[in-house]
């Protein structure tokens, strides 16, 4: 058996990385509660 979580950089970039979030409505309202609460960093790449 392995591990049932493999970190990927990539893979979790292109999940839930600031572009993927950008592409979608919902992700872009994402986008925008996190700006408005101040967030550093608001995706994950």
């Amino acid at each position: 058996m392995h591990p049932t979580y493999r970190p990927s950089k990539i893979s979790r970039a292109r999940k839930c990385g600031f572009r993927a979030r950008s592409k979608t409505p919902g992700g872009r309202k994402v986008l925008a509660k996190r700006r408005a609460i101040g967030r550093k960093r608001l995706g994950a790449s």
